[in-house]
């Protein structure tokens, strides 16, 4: 890490639900501009901790900085409009409005753009995602890899600065994964920084620039893909390979 202040701080971040602990005195930094994977077992954490910090969701107790300044009470609706945008794992577009307009409502009311600006962003998200084509059509007529495309296309057109991405290849095919690849390299190339879980890891891999493994709201692994995906504890707890017993002894 530099000595540049992160984008975001994160600092012993809980949040339970009743008795349920998910979230366990979490630290993270995300720096400006780089693609941040999040992998972990199922019931791990990451969706809460994506919720945290894209605002749906209250901490428990902890921190978040962004920019330097403390977030943590900020709505998801102040967090939208100060750059903060979330694309779910379960599409969510207006299902009667057409692609063009689902934009425009997100670049007006979620990302607060004057109405040129908005203009200006749908386009541009448009264009991004490879819809353009698809501007006139309604969002419910949209196939399962043109409604992720849109979804992530509705966080672009508020102009983020940071994009939080809940599993976008989740239900997709090997064949339909490239256009969704692409479309996040593309992002992150315009200078946005992308914080992005995902089960599908060859689809993380391909663009992460660095990744965390969470396990029981912890993490416990934290470096570059091929760093992280290497440690044992990763390799037994989230891909269920059990460590090879001569590597153990080298670590014990």
């Amino acid at each position: 890490m530099t000595d540049i202040t992160p984008l975001v701080q994160v600092r012993e971040l809980d949040r339970s639900f009743g008795r349920v602990q998910v979230l366990s005195g979490l630290d993270l930094l995300v720096e400006a501009g780089e693609v941040l994977g999040i992998i972990g077992p199922n019931g791990a954490g990451k969706s809460t901790l994506l919720a945290v910090l894209g605002g749906s969701i209250p901490p428990s107790s902890g921190s978040i900085r962004y920019e330097g300044e403390d977030i943590t009470g900020r709505t998801a609706h102040w967090r939208a409009r100060h750059g903060i945008a979330t694309s779910y794992q379960v599409p969510r577009p207006f299902l009667g409005m057409t692609v063009l307009e689902n934009l425009l409502v997100a670049a007006r009311f979620g990302g607060g753009l004057s109405a040129s600006d908005a203009a200006d962003a749908a386009s541009y998200a448009l264009e991004r995602s490879q819809l353009m084509d698809r501007a006139d059509e309604s969002a419910g007529s949209l196939r399962l890899l043109d409604r992720k495309r849109l979804e992530v296309a509705r966080a672009l057109a508020g102009k983020p600065r940071l994009l939080l991405l809940d599993e976008v290849a989740g239900g997709l095919t090997d064949q339909e994964l490239p256009p969704v690849i692409d479309l996040v390299r593309a992002v992150s190339e315009q200078g946005v920084t992308v914080v992005w879980i995902e089960h599908v890891v060859h689809a993380l891999t391909a663009v992460a620039t660095r990744m965390v493994c969470l396990t029981y709201g912890r993490i416990i692994a934290d470096g570059s893909p091929d760093e992280v995906l290497a440690s044992p504890d990763v390799r037994s707890i989230y891909l269920g390979i059990e460590p090879d017993l001569g590597e153990a002894d080298a670590h014990a």
